[in-house]
């Protein structure tokens, strides 16, 4: 095939930071108003982080944890609730290991028009509360929510 014919490159959405900063804002009173002090990571579609906050009160772990969480979301467009049935599956289970998957509740891809253009990983509840929290966040922005 000629280079002339190739297609050489293409698009891709990722969320802007005006839109990462509202989910922040979003999901900062989403998890107030459940009762958690939390961390909340927003990542572009790369996994690359966009936006960030730490509640005073959040863990320090909660920071790498909600980093990863938003991390795992957008890596594949799957919910990180979804990956501990994804694990058990023998075929796939060396993916536990990667170091920065996480396969618990508090991570969503963002998606806009049926494209992945980001992720959120909130933690610092338990995981359905760190779930729920990162779901009224992209809820209330007009996001898709993937089960």
């Amino acid at each position: 095939m000629p280079d002339s014919q190739i297609t050489k490159s293409f698009s891709a959405a990722s969320i802007t930071q005006e839109a990462a900063s509202a989910l922040i804002v979003a999901a900062s009173t989403a998890a107030r108003d459940i009762g958690i002090d939390v961390t909340i990571a927003v990542t572009d579609n790369a996994g690359h982080l966009k936006a960030f906050e730490r509640a005073d009160s959040a863990a320090f772990l909660t920071v790498d944890v909600a980093i990863d969480k938003a991390w795992t979301a957008a890596s594949f467009g799957l919910p990180t609730h979804t990956w501990t049935a994804i694990i058990s599956n023998d075929v796939v289970a060396q993916l536990a290991h990667r170091p920065r998957l996480v396969a618990v509740g508090g991570g969503c891809p963002i998606i806009d028009n049926g494209k992945v253009i980001g992720g959120i990983g909130i933690s610092g509840g338990n995981a359905l509360q760190d779930q729920q929290a990162a779901e009224i966040a992209l809820r209330a922005l007009g996001f898709e929510i993937k089960a």
